[in-house]
């Protein structure tokens, strides 16, 4: 007998006891993504232009209220070309979290900037304004700009993320940022549909990013989006993510270093069938979370639930073990019994490549990385 057959009994219960093996989180295509890609092949644009990749960018501005929409390959793609328009410099630093995906600090890395990581709250897992704060309690201003005073570099952006799609205080992080004239990107890519006193995450700062990887909430195989509100920033970053190209009926002008970031066709044909079927993935994921909840009251296992004044999109469900030592067995357990579980993300200031990384004293990343574990979460059908 192990120590927590009662959970998996309930998630094969859950998911299906005839299942030999339920993953973390799969892809969900039941509705128009055959007919989206047929059309798409048959027109024959299946690169970076065509009218999906349009409908797509409309379709996203549509349901979270942003002004405009860049579609791009990847959301690490869209969180680098973000911090670019945003105006991010070599040498500048970017405050970030280090209890996070890779992707976020790579991203910072992409431009040259040093990271500086910041702790995050227990109740979220986004970053803590209290210790944002207290970054910015050693911020002095110099023409309107940011600098950090123990090391004389520019605060060229903050980078929150919103973790699991449980929506950080990122109404707070903002009013703090605007104080210091410094810009906030907002890491989104796993909380599309989540929404905050009312509002979008990714909407709240001055862009914001979303991923359809293959394990998101709603998927194109990869894909990326970069929303804002801010017109001029748009078409900029419509512009870099094209090569730079310059309109011409044929001839080959780039004004300015572009990338090759925008979303194929193809791709966008995929994400445009999912999105019709997001709010149907979301309300399944949060009826899952909700047994979770309720199953795991009976249990000394905290299930990570969504904060206050937000709606989450539950997009990965988590829990919290009691004891550092249960967690490597939880995750053996489960996993040698056919039931997919992972830990949270290495801290990233622990990487070897980012072990130089400023930080504060991560107290409450370090006991999540103990203690948390994501559990499955697909949407059942």
């Amino acid at each position: 007998m192990g120590k927590f057959d009662s959970i998996i009994t309930q998630i094969k219960t859950m998911y299906g006891e005839e299942r030999s093996f339920i993953p973390l989180h799969e892809p969900v295509f039941i509705g128009n993504e055959k007919k989206y890609l047929t059309d798409c092949i048959d027109s024959t644009f299946v690169s970076s232009v065509g009218q999906y990749v349009n409908d797509f960018e409309q379709g996203i501005t549509e349901y979270t209220g942003a002004n405009y929409a860049i579609a791009v390959v990847n959301g690490t793609a869209a969180l680098h070309l973000s911090l670019i328009v945003a105006g991010v410099e070599a040498n500048d630093i970017v405050v970030s979290q280090s209890l996070s995906f890779v992707a976020t600090a790579n991203a910072i890395k992409y431009t040259g900037a040093t990271p500086y990581f910041v702790d995050v709250d227990r109740t979220n897992l986004g970053m803590s304004i209290t210790a944002l704060e207290n970054f910015f309690s050693s911020v002095v201003m110099r023409d309107d700009k940011a600098f950090y005073q123990p090391t004389g570099q520019r605060v060229g952006a903050v980078v929150p993320m919103h973790t699991f799609g449980f929506p950080a205080e990122i109404d707070k992080i903002v009013e703090l940022c605007d104080q210091f004239n410094v810009p906030v990107i907002e890491d989104a890519a796993e909380s599309l549909g989540s929404v905050y006193k009312g509002k979008h995450t990714g909407t709240f700062g001055l862009l914001g990013t979303y991923s359809f990887n293959g394990n998101k909430t709603i998927t194109c195989g990869g894909g990326g989006m970069i929303v804002t509100n801010d017109e001029k920033i748009a078409k900029l970053t419509k512009h870099l993510s094209t090569q730079a190209k310059m309109p011409h009926p044929w001839e080959y002008r780039h004004d300015m270093m572009g990338y090759n970031y925008r979303c194929p066709n193809l791709n966008a044909a995929l994400a445009c069938a999912q999105l019709e079927n997001l709010e149907f993935f979301i309300e399944n994921k949060r009826k899952t979370a909700k047994e979770y909840a309720e199953f795991f009251e009976d249990q000394q296992i905290k299930f990570m639930t969504e904060p206050e004044n937000s709606r989450s999109n539950y997009w990965l469900n988590a829990i919290l073990v009691e004891q550092e030592e249960d967690r490597d067995r939880f995750l053996k357990e489960t996993n040698e019994n056919g039931v997919m579980t992972r830990p949270i993300w290495t801290l990233l200031h622990r990487l070897d490549y980012l072990s130089k990384s400023m930080h504060d004293n991560l107290e409450n990343s370090i006991f999540i990385e103990k203690h948390l574990i994501n559990i499955p979460s697909s949407v059942r059908l």
